[in-house]
């Protein structure tokens, strides 16, 4: 039986370093409604990105995350597919309890160059986006929720990850598929058959593909990103989430099209309508 899919574009700040996530990521949005045939619900307003603290930055975000968070729950609810284009990492805060809650068989798949399994006390950037997971596990406060079991996460090519981070990963505590040719396998077998939430941070990719805020080497191609979804696609999939596009390189700058990203996720895309 087809599920209904709920496509939503978050448009407010959320731990922003420059104004460019909010253009992309109605832009992706935009581009997913024309191709799914989908409406589009909007949740906040752009604004000017603070490039602050870590505490300031949720202060101000707090408002319009709450208001995703309640969106979210209600498409799950209701047993659609939410499909979101966000912003920044950040805006997961809102989502992952949700999922968390009335999910809980579900596993979080994390695609990022990093780990965002930070806290407040032990990130040294004090960059908000750097503590989503570890937030969502509840290893400290949103004030959004948590509840997500960190064994039902999965990160996918992590590279740029902290001492701190790593020790998790190499003690077992958090699961690390990274790139390669053995990308799709090992990924099958972390997945282990469960229902799949999907996060999607564009700096996943090898930089210069898309636009993004952190450019880290050693990334994903689209033809490798393209073959993890379609792993992905094998399972029920609960949500998909696409976060840090940005719409140009630079500030000013042309505009970015979503379109050669959108590609890559196909074999996703095409699984939504007929239901997972």
């Amino acid at each position: 039986m087809s599920k209904e899919i709920a496509l939503t574009v978050f448009q407010a700040r959320a731990g922003d370093h420059n104004d460019l996530a909010m253009p992309g990521a109605a832009a992706v949005g935009a581009m997913l409604a024309a191709r799914l045939g989908l409406p589009a619900s909007v949740i906040g307003r752009p604004e000017p990105a603070l490039n602050s603290g870590w505490r300031s930055e949720l202060d101000a975000a707090l408002p319009a995350l709450r208001a995703l968070a309640e969106h979210h729950a209600a498409i799950l609810r209701r047993g659609a597919v939410p499909l979101t284009a966000a912003t920044r990492c950040a805006v997961s805060l809102a989502m992952l309890p949700v999922v968390a809650s009335q999910r809980p068989d579900a596993c979080v798949v994390w695609f990022d160059a990093h780990a965002d399994f930070h806290t407040p006390h032990t990130s040294a950037s004090g960059y908000l986006g750097g503590m989503v997971l570890a937030g969502a596990c509840g290893l400290w406060d949103s004030g959004l929720g948590a509840g997500l079991a960190v064994g039902n996460v999965v990160l996918v090519g992590g590279r740029d990850i902290d001492p701190a981070e790593q020790a998790l990963i190499d003690a077992g505590t958090l699961r690390l598929v990274t790139a390669g040719a053995g990308l799709a396998d090992e990924l099958r077998r972390a997945i282990a058959g469960r229902p799949v939430y999907l996060h999607l941070d564009c700096d996943v990719l090898e930089p210069g593909i898309v636009p993004t805020d952190y450019r880290c080497t050693g990334g994903l191609s689209l033809a490798e990103l393209g073959a993890a979804c379609a792993v992905v696609a094998e399972h029920e999939l609960v949500g998909v989430e696409i976060a840090e596009f940005e719409h140009a390189w630079q500030a000013g700058g042309a505009p970015v099209s979503p379109a050669a990203l959108l590609d890559a996720l196909r074999p996703l895309l095409e699984r939504l309508p007929a239901g997972a």
